[in-house]
């Protein structure tokens, strides 16, 4: 963040990444959500962003490159910001992404500290976008088999729309329905999972944060794949760094654990807020289109472990 005068702060974020889904313009539009995420978390309004990209043009279509750049721009020009121009390299791998700029008055800049004992914990998407997009990526992989007897599918098409409409969604609405509420940290959900960035909310703010599993909203066929042993890597570290980290109460089983801390690409945000106040920010979340936004827990004083899941 930057003071610019007036009340107002600069802010700056950057993200970018390899495609999740084989649509360049779905990639596009994932990827831009996902980059405009922290300035959302931070309560901020989107103004304008630079797209990054990398892109092998020996290799693939020109045509792919300008799908996924009219993806990026149609995502940014949803959120009511511009894309004003950016930068370009041919490379082995694609890769796309923002570095977004967005404005917010300084008195209601949201950190991803200052969570309070007595609070309550909201969710505004489900998880399970890091199991999900493994399956669909060992199920491309698969194909067809040499004896021509048809892999069997660990994903329908349903699911993986499901998963594809979640990730390409902004958490504009989540931030919008910010004003009003005593909002005191709040941080996106992305490549650490729900449990490493409210490890991180709850370290800085010197408290313990506890989840109810069974209130976290899940995407449709995440438990079923968690259950089949389906992870990609980045969620099976995240639950080794997590689980000693974690007190594990009754009833949570490992694939709990593992659901939460899937590696998630463009998640929602954690709100941390009164819990007089919680049930009517979530409400409102839901009314502006974050549909499965729900409250999953509370703050509790500091105690031995900074996060407990409770069944």
């Amino acid at each position: 963040m930057y003071r610019i005068g007036g009340g107002q702060v600069l802010v700056q974020t950057v993200d970018f990444f390899t495609p999740v889904v084989d649509d360049p313009f779905l990639f596009g539009q994932i990827a831009a959500a996902n980059a405009l995420s922290d300035v959302y978390a931070m309560g901020a309004r989107p103004m304008l962003a630079l797209a990054l990209a990398a892109f092998p043009m020996s290799v693939l279509p020109s045509s792919t490159l300008e799908e996924i750049l009219r993806g990026g721009a149609e995502k940014v020009r949803e959120a009511g910001a511009v894309v004003g121009g950016g930068h370009s390299i041919d490379h082995d791998v694609p890769l796309y992404g923002l570095a977004a700029s967005g404005l917010a008055a300084e008195d209601r800049v949201v950190r991803n500290v200052g969570a309070r004992p007595g609070d309550a914990l909201v969710l505004t998407k489900p998880l399970g976008i890091g199991v999900t997009v493994c399956a669909a990526r060992a199920d491309a992989l698969a194909g067809e088999s040499m004896t021509g007897v048809f892999h069997r599918r660990l994903l329908s098409d349903e699911a993986l729309e499901e998963a594809v409409k979640i990730m390409a969604s902004l958490n504009r609405p989540a931030a919008e329905a910010m004003p009003g509420f005593a909002v005191h940290a709040a941080t996106d959900v992305t490549g650490y999972g729900l449990l490493g960035h409210a490890y991180e909310m709850a370290e800085g703010s010197g408290v313990t944060a506890e989840f109810s599993v069974a209130r976290v909203p899940m995407l449709s066929q995440a438990r079923r794949l968690a259950e089949k042993g389906i992870a990609p890597s980045g969620s099976r570290a995240n639950f080794r760094n997590l689980k000693p980290r974690t007190a594990v109460g009754e009833g949570v089983s490992e694939d709990d654990l593992l659901l939460l801390c899937d590696a998630q690409t463009s998640g929602g945000l954690l709100v941390s807020l009164p819990a007089a106040e919680a049930e009517a920010y979530a409400a409102r979340c839901r009314e502006r289109g974050a549909r499965e936004t729900a409250v999953i827990g509370k703050v509790l004083e500091k105690s031995a472990t900074p996060l407990r899941l409770v069944r």
